[in-house]
């Protein structure tokens, strides 16, 4: 098939490309690379933003598409509540854009990187696809506002969709070409590993006192392979059954801070400081997703997402890239 994937220099956007073009797909990447990598691309690249809709209708003009995977989106929690403008235009307007591509080009199929943002602190646990939906940024409510864009541009259009919310991807490409690079970075796996690799002094661990089983936060990690496979997974579904929906791609599971910590450190080797913190606002103590509708319908199981997987990879991938 020829895929149009928004946001495919990104750090699940190429892995997801890597994937596709091993299995025989033909792959254009559209991507405006202010968080995305032109070096991790190995398909056509269009440097284009999605809010740019002349540019975008005239660069893809005369190109056709079976389908396309959109991961084009800034995707910071705390820095869209800082400045929301800048999350509600792009996610929303280059969202639009690219549906209105689709209408003119008749392309019928779409793969949207949703988040388990759009679900807030869940309540109860694990979090299921039908669970209350309360976004707590507007990073979270961008995302949900085109989660409902998306059912009513099928309602109008046909336009097929699969939403996929996924919960903490992590871990680094198995070949050791692919891995996180943000500026700045957030994620707390990256951020150990720049510490053991002495590129900071010390980790800060956030909160020690939540009523979990050793104090800290507990997340769904997911590896970027198995949110890869996730992915071409729902657009075989969707092509297949020709019917919308939504799953959450998660292991079912959660490890504490603490325990990712102590994880880096023994796949390190190096026992390097870390400061006990007070709590920051907005994070719940425990998020796993429910993954069962994902596994019975698109027969997703994931096979990289354990703790020592993920840290082993992100940990020789940042090694290698280490400045």
């Amino acid at each position: 098939m020829n895929i149009l994937v928004t946001g495919g220099a990104g750090y699940i956007g190429s892995t997801t490309v890597k994937r596709l073009i091993e299995q025989g797909h033909t792959v254009t990447v559209y991507d405006n690379l202010v968080y995305g990598h032109e070096d991790a691309v190995e398909c056509e690249l269009i440097k284009g933003d999605l809010v740019d809709k002349d540019f975008l209708f005239s660069s893809l003009e005369g190109k056709s598409f079976d389908a396309v995977i959109h991961f084009a989106a800034y995707a910071q929690a705390g820095e869209s509540v800082q400045n929301p403008y800048k999350y509600f235009y792009n996610n929303i307007v280059g969202g639009l854009n690219l549906l209105e591509l689709m209408v003119k080009e008749n392309i019928k199929y779409i793969i949207f990187s949703s988040t388990c943002a759009i679900f807030g602190t869940p309540d109860p646990l694990p979090v299921t696809e039908d669970s209350t939906k309360h976004p707590e940024s507007p990073y979270g409510e961008s995302k949900l506002m085109f989660e409902k864009i998306l059912a009513w541009y099928d309602d109008i259009y046909g336009i097929k969709h699969v939403n996929l919310r996924y919960f903490n991807a992590a871990g680094a490409g198995l070949e050791g070409d692919l891995g996180e690079r943000h500026d700045p970075e957030t994620h707390i796996i990256p951020i150990a590993i720049q510490v053991a690799l002495g590129n900071k002094d010390s980790f800060s661990l956030f909160g020690t006192d939540y009523p979990t089983k050793d104090g800290t936060c507990i997340r769904d990690y997911i590896h970027i392979e198995d949110l890869a496979i996730g992915h071409i997974q729902a657009l075989d579904h969707v092509m297949k059954e020709n019917k919308s929906n939504a799953f959450n791609l998660g292991t079912g599971n959660g490890y504490s801070n603490r325990e990712v910590v102590d994880m880096v450190k023994k796949v390190s080797g190096v026992d390097f400081k870390v400061e006990e913190k007070e709590r920051r606002a907005g994070d719940p103590p425990m998020i796993y997703a429910d993954n069962t509708k994902a596994k019975n319908f698109l027969g997703f199981d994931p096979q990289y997402s354990d703790l020592e997987t993920i840290v082993t990879s992100a940990y020789n991938w940042h090694k290698k890239h280490s400045s």
